[in-house]
């Protein structure tokens, strides 16, 4: 792959610039973005332009989302933000996303221009109302001077600018106005009592775009008259290169414009998806696996759970946890291993792009704009500036589109060079994965093994706990290593797990790293989805040798974390933990936090006539902060459960001498309308910041469905998915 790529990130990124980190609350911080040059849009006469909000004379406003949206409504949060400060009405706001410019639209939380982590409220809660508030001020300020009156006495309410009942105009009309006033230097925001939509539940602005098939919402729906589809024959294994190839047949299928060699294998180019499918399909590829990937995945767990019963890099170490163990009345073992996981977005990998030899503008799901564009001027030779991002909607993401090797974007750059290379006239063209081709292209949730050994006293209280996990590393060999890794620890596989509340009095735990070619990437909850599995299931079975109920056990092990006591006492409580259910249920907890975000659940569970498990119910509390939008809130937080559920259930990547086996969703089976169960969803009144809410609902629904069923049959399931111990 690229130098580039190899470089920690701050290396990817252009040079001659500086970049703007704005932090949450910090009001100079936006007035700076705010006073940059206003390079981001061409003003009209008699519209309002700054970064974040464009109000132009037909008086819409226009709100610049820096943050990218999968379908988890951030484009929709931020924009009730401004709303809310700017006193605009709802019906009047559509939403934009920001075009690629880091020195602007910066992630605070990352340093580049980029969504994940559930990072997007946690980052820009002060900021988007910050700009808001400083654009109904410049408003404000625009009708004073217009109609000679003191601006204390001009109110703005459903985006009606009034003074008195004489004088009233809309945001639209004063836009041109406001362009030329001053930005305050510290814009003043609401308080809580007079928010109207921030706390209230609303409709998403994409939703009718969506509903409707609007042009242009997903990059599979991208069309331009002259467009060019191309599809790739990757190889089988990870890791393999073309050693030859013969495309006498596929260039006689009608529709077929030109077949070209790549670096990452062989592109067939028509005039539309269909022949470009069939061209390929009539390749023949001798493919050189030497470097490749070659083992079956049980091999590869083997190796994992080889490694879990060594020393590794020291993440935590609290003490001679051994040695404690040792000295335990009783050392309860156990060994978990976890697949490999596809993300399985509804919409498969895609992305267009024009380039003309000097400049290059491109149409796809950019999750992290900065590592994009720089990678695209990079491959094509061509200045930062010459490079341009239209920013799409995505079909689903759950981190498939957060590459940090922007593979999209490097294969499509090869091609257009290729192109260019073999004397084709220049014309847009997009490349398009089909389902096989994502499922089966790598970049999953790390495949992982986890071994525990927790000492106990003579009354059931533990001693020590000691946590070995090995798999492959996200970060490290990428340009997120320097960001993410310290001291050689990728805290991406650990979190959820050294970070614990539960008050152990000794804790130690190592990591080690595998290496194979398989590439590996976020996966919704990254480590949370297998360390909140691990450490949930065995809080239940310590619960059970220490002879208490599982939520008095957890209540008490973390009687020093209060919000994830109140999550968990609201999630008992609404569930009826104390109360008899019905013959044949059974109910199993879990509590855990992610990305600032606390999450309990309780699961209800039955078993079929064939022995197979039904979830029936899920109740969940959450507490992520302030709620921006309750229902957008119950919403992710279902979705995240049947996310997690799904994966709990059945689902896994499997290798057969390192080819792919699960290709479609045939053979990876999404959750059913059968597997669903019924979910509630409470949300706790919350004053502090806003933290994530896209990730937290799904790491605990696998243990509480875990712990639910070990209540019916005395065993935890510690090898996922559960269709492994014939419980699907």
């Amino acid at each position: 792959m690229l130098h580039l790529l190899k470089q920690p990130l701050a290396a990817a990124m252009p040079t001659r610039r500086t970049f703007l980190k704005v932090s949450a609350g910090t009001v100079g911080g936006l007035v700076l973005a705010m006073n940059l040059p206003r390079s981001t849009a061409s003003a009209a006469e008699g519209e309002f332009i700054q970064p974040f909000v464009h109000i132009r004379p037909d008086n819409t406003v226009v709100v610049l989302s820096k943050h990218f949206d999968m379908g988890q409504g951030t484009a929709s949060g931020l924009s009730s933000l401004v709303a809310d400060e700017l006193d605009a009405s709802w019906e009047q706001v559509s939403v934009e996303f920001a075009p690629s410019n880091p020195q602007v639209y910066a992630n605070s939380l990352f340093g580049v221009q980029g969504t994940g982590g559930s990072t997007a409220m946690a980052n820009s809660f002060m900021q988007y109302r910050q700009a808001g508030a400083a654009a109904k001020a410049m408003i404000v300020a625009a009708a004073a001077k217009e109609w000679g009156v003191p601006a204390g006495e001009i109110t703005v309410s459903g985006g009606v600018v009034s003074h008195g009942a004489d004088k009233t105009a809309t945001l639209g009309e004063l836009a041109g106005l406001a362009a030329n006033q001053d930005v305050p230097a510290e814009p003043t925001l609401k308080t809580p009592d007079q928010w109207v939509y921030i706390g209230k539940s609303f409709p998403r602005l994409d939703v009718k775009n969506k509903t409707v098939g609007a042009p242009r919402t997903y990059t599979m729906d991208f069309q331009r008259d002259d467009l060019l589809v191309a599809v790739v024959a990757r190889s089988p294994r990870f890791g393999g290169k073309v050693k030859s190839f013969d495309a006498t047949e596929a260039k006689k299928v009608p529709g077929v414009v030109n077949v070209l060699q790549i670096p990452n294998g062989v592109a067939v180019i028509a005039k539309s998806t269909w022949p470009a499918i069939n061209g390929r399909s009539l390749l023949e590829i001798e493919w050189d696996d030497t470097e490749a990937e070659t083992r079956s995945s049980d091999a590869m767990i083997a190796e994992l759970k080889d490694m879990t019963t060594k020393p590794g890099v020291k993440v935590r170490e609290d003490g001679d946890v051994d040695a404690a163990l040792e000295a335990s009345a009783k050392v309860i073992e156990a060994d978990y291993d976890f697949p490999f996981l596809a993300h399985g977005a509804m919409e498969p990998l895609d992305i267009a792009m024009m380039f003309d030899g000097e400049t290059a503008e491109f149409w796809f799901a950019s999750q992290i704009p900065t590592i994009d564009h720089n990678v695209a001027a990079t491959v094509l030779g061509i200045p930062f500036e010459k490079v341009k991002i239209n920013t799409l909607w995505a079909g689903g993401s759950f981190g498939r589109r957060a590459q940090a090797d922007a593979h999209p974007v490097v294969e499509i750059t090869t091609l257009a060079k290729a192109m260019q290379a073999a004397g084709m006239a220049p014309a847009p063209v997009k490349i398009v994965w089909t389902r096989e081709d994502d499922m089966a292209g790598g970049y999953y949730r790390p495949m992982s093994a986890h071994r525990l050994r927790v000492g106990l006293d003579d009354e059931g209280n533990v001693t020590a706990f000691k946590y070995n996990i090995a798999a492959k590393s996200i970060v490290k060999g990428t340009p997120f290593e320097a960001m993410l890794m310290k001291d050689g620890v990728d805290h991406n596989m650990t979190e959820g797990a050294h970070d614990t509340t539960y008050a152990f009095p000794l804790m130690n735990m190592d990591q080690s790293f595998q290496e194979t070619k398989v590439p590996v990437l976020w996966w919704r909850s990254v480590g949370h989805t297998h360390t909140a599995y691990v450490m949930e299931t065995m809080i239940d079975r310590l619960a059970r040798e220490a002879g208490k109920d599982p939520v008095a056990y957890r209540l008490e092990m973390i009687k020093d974390d209060p919000r994830k006591v109140g999550v968990l006492k609201l999630a008992a409580e609404k569930a009826g933990w104390d109360t008899p259910l019905p013959e044949g249920r059974h109910r199993g907890v879990a509590v855990h936090k992610s990305f600032g975000s606390f999450v309990a659940e309780v699961a209800e569970v039955s078993f079929r006539d064939d022995g197979t498990v039904k979830v029936e119910k899920v109740t969940a509390a959450v507490d992520c902060g302030t709620p921006i939008n309750p229902d957008n809130i119950r919403a992710q937080v279902e979705g995240g459960i049947g996310y997690g559920l799904g994966a709990i259930l059945r689902n896994q990547v499997t290798l057969a001498d390192g080819v792919v086996e699960e290709t479609n969703f045939d053979t990876y089976e999404p959750i059913r309308m059968s597997d669903m169960s019924e979910i509630e969803v409470h949300i706790v009144p919350s004053n502090e910041a806003p933290t994530g809410i896209g990730e937290p609902g799904t790491p605990p629904i696998g243990p509480a469905v875990a712990n639910a069923i070990a209540a019916a049959k005395g065993e935890w399931s510690t090898s996922l998915p559960l269709a492994k111990s014939g419980l699907v």
